[in-house]
Formats: C-alpha cells, structure tokens, sequence
C-alpha cells in the first residue's frame, strides 16, 4: 500500500511540473499570434495523434476498454475539452500566474462532485482545501493591476469542468490502465476543440508576424506527459489528493512566468505560496481512498466495469 502511495504521489508531482508550463507556453503562443482556439486545438490534436500512434503501434493492448468505460473516458474528455476552450480564452485576457492561480481552486470543485458522488473527503483533506484557498487568495491579490472580469469568470468555469472530469477518470481507473484512460480522453477533448476552431475561429497569425511554432511543441508535449502521469495518479492515490499535490503546477507556472513573460509577485502573493506549499506537504498523512463500487448510488455509478481477465493487459497493468 505504501509503494502505491509513493507511486501515486510521485506521478502526481510529475504531472503537476509538466502542467506549470502549460499556461507559460499557451501564453507565449497567444503572444506570438495564434489564437487561443488555435492554441487548444493544435495543442490537443498533436496530443492525441501522438499518443495513439505511439499506444498503437509499440503498446496495443492499451486500446482494450470495455464500454462503459469508454463512455466514461469521453464523457471526461468531453467535458475537460469544453474546460480548455475557457482556460485558454481567459489565458488571452489575463497574466499567465494570475490565471494560473484562479484555475487552481479546482481542488475545491473536485471536492464537491465527490461528495456528490458519496466519496465524502477527510477532515484533513478539508483543512488542507481552506488552507489551499486562503493562499490562492493571496496570490491573486496583484498589486493595482485591474483584472479582467471576463477572463476570471472564463478561468473559474475552465477549473469546474476540469474538476469534474478527475471524478469522471477515477472511476474509470478503478478498472482500466491510466495510458488506456489517457488516450481515449484526449481524443474525446479532440472531438470538442478542433471542431470548436473550424467553426467558430479559423483564424491564424498574420504572415507579417513572426511565428513561432515551438510554444505549440511544448505545450503539446507537456500535455502528452503531463496527463499520462496525471491518469496514473488519480488511480493510485484518488482524484481529490491528486488535485491536491497538482497544485504544485501553480509554483511552476509562477517561477517560469516570471522567467519567460517578467511577470512578478507581490509579498503578499508570496506569503500565498507559502500556505500552498505547507497544503502540498500535509499529503504525506492523507489515507488513499478505497474503490466505491458498491454501496451508495452516486451521479458516477453507472461507471462499472464487467468482469475481466486479471492478465488482460499482460506486462503493460
């Protein structure tokens, strides 16, 4: 149980470092022309060819899901799809750390569509979610800077439907490989965001500009990575504590907005670092939580495997 924690702990982390680069490249993207439509479709797109190209070719039993577990995979792409669209329309009106900072209440949302789901979260788990508040608050207190309202309001519904989609792929994950979840999700998130481009955008940096494609190739690749190790996690240690220690992105997407875009912080914005960080080390006494296949009807039971070989998947589970 403790090598699953560890395990879960570290994928966490992971995904956490690669998703901080994620509003920094998508920044410097919307910076160099392209639209915020183009930057989630190309980004996303790249993403899922990649990876099932990849899973096709050298890991083909990860394509196996029964399903409902199908279903449910698209039901979160789907949604989190929907979540990229706002994310990187408010990333357009707002620094990349301020809007990294308001996505990063997602841990709260995740909380209540687990209750709602009867996965009712630990009284410290609670404490460390007032804890993660109180220092997002003191992170978005920029110094006299007027905040786009709009973009806040785009930027907190991107954090609910991300937060959503975690419940949506735990369930999943009781059953299914996190490679198998990733891919199947990011192909469901492609059925939203490309159309969502052709239609309503199909706009493209001007040929005066001077284009840059490689905040495309980050963003794309810290996508890949980020959301294998993020499945990964979600399925060793649960949606709420990987949210959680997902936070951490938020002091990546701190250090190198202020590397590679000069955005700066505050004090007391600092100070809001600091309780973040203290909320991300409390995880070390947090309790995995079990499997609800049974009992309670929540609004995710209908997400339940069929009976299934144990070597199905062979040396990839």
């Amino acid at each position: 149980m403790q090598k699953k924690q560890t395990a879960g702990i570290f994928a966490a982390f992971s995904s956490a470092f690669f998703l901080g680069f994620a509003p920094v490249f998508g920044k410097l993207a919307i910076n160099y022309g392209f639209s915020p439509l183009a930057v989630v479709a190309l980004r996303t797109g790249f993403a899922a060819l990649i990876l099932f190209s990849v899973i096709a070719i050298f890991f083909r039993p990860y394509l196996y899901i029964f399903p409902v577990g199908l279903i449910g995979c698209f039901f979160a792409g789907a949604t989190n799809g929907l979540g990229s669209l706002f994310y990187y329309m408010a990333l357009a009106r707002l620094d990349a750390s301020v809007g990294q900072l308001l996505y990063s209440l997602y841990p709260f949302f995740v909380a209540i569509w687990l209750i709602l789901d009867h996965q009712a979260p630990s009284k410290l788990t609670f404490f460390r979610i007032g804890l993660a508040t109180i220092a997002v608050l003191l992170l978005t207190n920029s110094s006299g800077k007027a905040v786009d309202v709009i973009g806040v309001i785009f930027m907190l519904i991107a954090s609910i439907l991300y937060a959503m989609h975690l419940p949506i792929n735990q369930r999943v994950l009781y059953e299914v490989p996190a490679p198998t979840v990733t891919v199947y999700t990011l192909l469901a998130m492609s059925l939203i965001v490309i159309p969502a481009y052709l239609i309503f955008d199909r706009s493209w940096p001007a040929a005066t500009q001077h284009i840059s494609i490689w905040p495309i190739v980050g963003l794309t690749s810290v996508t890949i990575f980020s959301r294998i190790a993020l499945f990964l996690g979600v399925k060793k240690i649960g949606g709420m504590q990987t949210a959680l220690l997902g936070l951490a992105e938020l002091l990546i997407a701190i250090l190198f907005s202020g590397i590679l875009l000069g955005e700066q912080l505050s004090a007391l914005q600092w100070l809001g670092a600091l309780g973040l960080g203290i909320s991300l080390t409390l995880v070390m006494y947090e309790q995995p939580p079990a499997p609800t296949h049974g009992g309670k009807a929540g609004w995710l039971s209908w997400i339940r495997a069929p009976d299934l070989p144990k070597d199905l998947f062979g040396p990839y589970e």
